[in-house]
């Protein structure tokens, strides 16, 4: 029952994303379908398998041992204060330091650049979608929404409306691999890790039927000559290290401000409504998809709250208020909320897309904030998409 109830929500995703084309008759269904048995296949083989588990469980391994790295850093900046205990800032957050530097050193060294480009080139051949598009889903995959996006600059003169759609969608759709660390920190780390192939392949796919398109050889290539600006490994060290400083205040200052207003607004609800939440509204709003997705009926309320505080303020906000629901709600259910609030799909990310682009090309960013909304529920939908498959096979 619960494969059949996972399947139908599969229909109605795709099925909105059918009625939202722009144009219905360049849906280019084979690479569609190729994309979602490409998601169950990599759903079945990482969790399923021997071999999926112990590779789920050797990235998890690296990535803890990066993290006992960075805490080492922490650790001695602290000098004598103790966070040991329960300092969101400083056992999360600062943590994106030293990530971030990392991935700016291996960006420095081409080692990135070059893997996400035959990724993405690999990408493009199995699908048929085009390379650009196909290599900004998996650079979506590293990279921030604005780092995404500027490291194909050099295409934006190439891409229409449509093409446009695409490439901010895998930006919105995805996390970046500098904060992922951080996530590992708040909810399980198999589901966050499972999530980062999943959530790549289903933006593409809402993505791909809302704004489909069809792009001529000579317009589809990507060039990763410029992918750094850095002159030498130092200065990617500290380039590194100053933007994860700024990623991690800056998602301080959010988490600041949408608590706050979290709490403002709920102090505003329940005026009127003794004990009722913004959280139990959206939980409402979103349980009948819940209850599709795989969720229990019984925890579906609780978890669709989780799930629209997410998008309507980020999803570090949703993480921390899901960390003390995690040891009380089945693991089918920790499964399937845990992948959906693992992509950046939220309301303020469609300022940050549309700034960033705008930066780029300024004709170009009036079409974005135009479609803006759109972005939103394509990016969304793709979560919901990700998070059912992963339930299914739980």
């Amino acid at each position: 029952m619960d494969i059949l109830l996972g399947l139908i929500a599969i229909l109605i995703v795709l099925f909105i994303g059918y009625v939202l084309s722009n144009n219905k008759k360049e849906i280019n269904y084979i690479g569609i379908v190729i994309m979602l048995v490409l998601q169950f296949i990599v759903t079945w083989f990482l969790f399923n398998t021997s071999a999926g588990i112990s590779i789920v469980k050797g990235i998890s391994a690296g990535f803890n041992k990066l993290i006992e790295f960075g805490n080492a850093g922490v650790s001695f900046i602290l000098g004598g204060i103790d966070s040991n205990g329960n300092v969101f800032f400083f056992n999360v957050l600062l943590l994106i330091i030293f990530f971030s530097t990392l991935l700016s050193v291996l960006t420095y060294l081409r080692v990135l650049p070059l893997l996400i480009k035959y990724l993405g080139g690999a990408l493009a051949k199995i699908t048929g979608l085009p390379r650009v598009e196909s290599f900004n889903a998996v650079n979506s995959i590293f990279f921030g929404q604005s780092e995404a996006l500027i490291a194909i600059k050099t295409q934006f003169h190439h891409l229409n409306r449509n093409r446009l759609y695409i490439v901010c969608a895998s930006a919105m759709g995805s996390v970046s691999a500098s904060i992922v660390g951080a996530y590992m920190q708040m909810i399980p780390e198999e589901y966050v890790l499972v999530a980062l192939p999943l959530n790549m392949f289903s933006t593409l796919i809402i993505a791909s039927i809302i704004a489909p398109v069809k792009v001529k050889d000579e317009e589809d290539k990507v060039d990763i000559k410029e992918v750094s600006d850095s002159k030498s490994i130092f200065e990617a060290m500290g380039n590194g290290a100053l933007d994860g400083g700024k990623i991690a205040l800056i998602v301080a200052a959010n988490l600041v401000a949408f608590i706050a207003l979290l709490e403002m607004v709920n102090w505003f609800i329940q005026f009127a409504f003794a004990d009722l939440t913004l959280q139990q509204i959206l939980g409402y709003i979103i349980a009948p998809l819940g209850i599709l997705m795989g969720i229990s009926p019984s925890e579906v309320i609780d978890a669709g709250s989780i799930m629209g505080t997410k998008i309507v303020t980020n999803e570090f906000v949703a993480m921390t208020q899901f960390q003390d629901m995690i040891p009380n709600i089945s693991e089918k259910t920790v499964a399937i909320v845990s992948v959906f609030l693992t992509s950046f799909a939220n309301f303020s990310s469609i300022g940050i897309i549309a700034g960033t682009v705008q930066a780029i090309n300024s004709e170009k960013g009036r079409e974005v904030s135009k479609f803006g909304l759109k972005l939103l529920i394509g990016a969304t939908l793709g979560s919901i998409l990700s998070a059912t498959i992963a339930g299914i096979f739980i």
